[in-house]
């Protein structure tokens, strides 16, 4: 039976990346929409169809923009591979000193790195050149479908605990119950972007805090005014 080849580190950083962003957009979008509506409307049912209708027009928006901008990386990807084909047609003995050189520079002796990269050159050329100059593997392109999935489906969960909030509770608790749904959801998403990028968690939940609070203010005031 034929081995299920296993997802890269960097496909799965990207269908992360994708994912975060794309559920921070569905809770912000929708709850903007809903905090509108709702100082228009007490209507139960016209807000809940303008949250929903958002919530899924934001879904399929991210999931194209997701798509659209991977497919744009795998494009210079398959580029610049491309390009390498063209140097080791024309000067293999260029890209084999390249290698050498690489191997230099991590400790091994002359001898030594200059026999590595005659091996690799006459064993793998292409993707060697490729994995030293641009430190990418030929074997793995980035998927944008992977990514436009993962888009679509965070960003139609992320909006649907602001619209679950705002639809299901009480008419006297609806906007209190939608600010604490979206506070907490912000704060999950803020967190998580952090760990992925190995940044600082307590200022990514309080900023995604911040941003959420404001959303739904702007959009509150802009609807009484309107």
């Amino acid at each position: 039976m034929k081995k299920k080849k296993e997802i890269s580190l960097d496909n799965k950083l990207n269908m992360l990346r994708a994912g975060v962003l794309g559920a921070n957009d569905g809770i912000l979008t929708v709850v903007g929409v809903l905090f509108s509506v709702i100082a228009a409307t007490t209507n139960p049912f016209i807000i809940f169809i303008a949250g929903l209708s958002d919530l899924l027009s934001c879904a399929f928006s991210m999931s194209a923009g997701e798509y659209a901008s991977v497919s744009s990386q795998r494009d210079t990807e398959k580029a610049v591979v491309g390009e390498e084909k063209l140097r080791l047609q024309t000067d293999p003995q260029a890209e084999q000193e390249l290698i050498a050189r690489f191997y230099v520079d991590k400790g091994v002796s002359e001898q030594t790195a200059h026999e590595i990269s005659q091996a690799l050159m006459q064993e793998k050329p292409l993707k060697t050149a490729v994995s030293v100059r641009y430190d990418m593997d030929i074997e793995d392109y980035l998927n944008p479908w992977s990514a436009a999935v993962s888009s679509l489906i965070s960003a139609a969960l992320g909006g649907f605990f602001p619209l679950v909030a705002m639809s299901m509770t009480p008419t006297s608790f609806k906007m209190q119950a939608t600010i604490i749904a979206t506070v907490f959801s912000v704060a999950l998403t803020g967190f998580l972007s952090a760990k992925l990028g190995n940044g600082m968690a307590k200022k990514a939940i309080i900023r995604n805090v911040i941003v959420g609070i404001i959303t739904m203010f702007i959009h509150y005031y802009i609807g009484k005014l309107f």
